[in-house]
């Protein structure tokens, strides 16, 4: 079988939606991101799925690909919320899985921390209340988030929105952005 005429259609479908990503609204993030370094705050991130390995990655390439040269005596201070496996799965069996972010936030997080919330939908829940958790703790919040926007987008003080109804694609997407902006801090 001959897929390339499906092959085609993804890779157009994803080369017009990273045409329409605002850049303004990624050197708004990358500006908040580059604040909570200078500041000493931390940066938390969380997702789901897909979602969650990205918000994985983010950690991956900020606290290594762009503090490890030494060059910057203050460094950047991710931690990923869907990292922690066991105790993920603690919270949910014990209380919700809705809280399985909010509760660990409740531990660590300070006023002028950032959350960054990645969902495709916009709407997972536990990064909804996560996200309202930070907004009413003195966080600063960050959606990264495709379909319509969902919740997240109401709710957060910043956000890019990728406008695409494929969710590969809005992972694809959310990826790129984070390889985007590690790349350029990292060369700053």
């Amino acid at each position: 079988m001959d897929y390339s005429k499906k092959v085609r259609d993804y890779l157009d479908l994803e080369r017009s939606i990273l045409a329409s990503i605002n850049e303004n609204d990624i050197s708004e993030i990358m500006n908040v991101l580059e604040e909570a370094r200078l500041t000493g705050h931390r940066i938390f991130v969380c997702g789901n799925g897909g979602s969650a390995a990205t918000a994985s990655h983010f950690c991956c390439d900020f606290n290594k690909g762009v503090s490890h040269d030494g060059k910057q005596e203050q460094r950047y201070d991710f931690e990923c919320l869907s990292d922690n496996v066991p105790t993920m799965m603690a919270i949910a069996n014990d209380i919700d899985y809705a809280d399985v972010f909010v509760i660990p936030l409740r531990n660590k997080m300070k006023a002028g921390d950032v959350l960054i919330g990645i969902s495709g939908s916009g709407n997972s829940e536990n990064v909804v209340r996560a996200i309202k958790f930070a907004n009413e703790n003195g966080g600063i919040t960050v959606g990264l988030v495709g379909y319509d926007g969902g919740k997240i987008k109401k709710i957060s003080h910043h956000n890019i929105h990728v406008n695409c109804n494929n969710m590969q694609i809005v992972e694809d997407v959310h990826m790129a952005l984070d390889h985007v902006m590690m790349y350029i801090l990292s060369r700053k």
